[in-house]
């Protein structure tokens, strides 16, 4: 009997310890687009939750109205048509209907506006946020800042489809992601110094102007550990669609742990650190020369624009 355990016993030490390596690559769930996905992206925060909630009213109620006119349609044809009702109703007034015609849509929409301005305040701003982050866009990059956490700055460029790896997302992949810690309030500072851009994270329900010259305020928090996949979605020029946005989530510990390595990684006097040099084929726009697609940037100058390094090089 003995002969038989320890090999049943080595084999189980060797299944625990496998799934031991296995559950923290499962438990960092990514929230990207899918194929065919035909509903909106899981919720990751209690921002897209309650917004997957009010369009589950809204659907309801719209579809409940769909089935109503659609069968009334249907009744008024069947009854009232000319071979059942040769003779048509003269009646112009009725006191009822028209005000029935008249309440029951207000009361529809006062049911719609009640959770939807309740919505609307709840995105707009969290007043006990636990970390600030600063977020600059840039043709074509995204640029993060961490005042509260020693004014760590960092950019962050999309990885080009000859560089991706295996598993990677094509247009969705970043050299630096925005790291924050899970079941935090996070509050976002956008501006930006170029033109428009969005900044769009689906999963995390957060969709918000950067515009050049103001500072404009939201938040979003993330309820677990993962990996939150969006990108700008307001069109601003050229390389538009390659300004992907990778969030990722990580427990209190780690976020620790990482802000020592970043605070080593992206050190750099307190100026801006561009942490990769975007290719030209990725980052300049047509017609512009392949040299102005970086520019050199003295400690404590602000980092040029690509449009405006394109500019200067003119």
């Amino acid at each position: 009997m003995r002969t038989y355990w320890r090999p049943c016993a080595a084999l189980i030490a060797t299944l625990v310890a496998a799934l031991g390596l296995i559950t923290p690559a499962l438990a960092q769930q990514v929230y990207a687009p899918r194929p065919w996905e035909m509903g909106m992206q899981a919720a990751g925060g209690p921002l897209k939750q309650q917004a997957i909630d009010l369009h589950d009213l809204v659907l309801v109620i719209i579809t409940l109205i769909t089935l109503f006119v659609a069968g009334l349609l249907v009744w008024v044809m069947w009854r009232y048509n000319a071979k059942r009702n040769p003779i048509p109703s003269q009646t112009s007034h009725n006191t009822f209907l028209e005000v029935a015609w008249t309440v029951v849509p207000i009361l529809i929409l006062v049911v719609m506006a009640i959770p939807s301005f309740r919505l609307v305040y709840y995105l707009d701003r969290t007043p006990d946020a636990d970390l600030t982050i600063k977020v600059t866009a840039h043709q074509w990059y995204w640029e993060y800042s961490y005042p509260d956490k020693g004014n760590i700055d960092f950019s962050s460029y999309i990885i080009p489809d000859d560089q991706l790896k295996p598993g990677q997302l094509r247009l969705l992949t970043v050299d630096n992601d925005l790291v924050v810690p899970a079941g935090k309030n996070i509050r976002v500072l956008e501006n930006s110094t170029d033109v428009i851009h969005s900044f769009f994270v689906p999963s995390l329900g957060v969709q918000r102007y950067a515009i050049p010259g103001r500072t404009i305020e939201t938040w979003f928090r993330a309820d677990k550990p993962g990996i939150y996949v969006g990108e700008c979605n307001q069109i601003c020029g050229t390389n538009h669609s390659r300004m992907p946005i990778v969030v990722r989530a990580v427990t209190p510990q780690d976020f620790d742990a990482w802000l020592v390595e970043a605070k080593t990684k992206f050190a750099d006097a307190g100026s801006p650190v561009v942490a990769s040099v975007t290719p030209p084929s990725v980052a300049t726009p047509l017609g512009t020369p392949s040299g102005a697609a970086t520019a050199a940037k003295a400690p404590g100058e602000k980092p040029f624009s690509l449009l405006a390094a394109a500019q200067v090089q003119r």
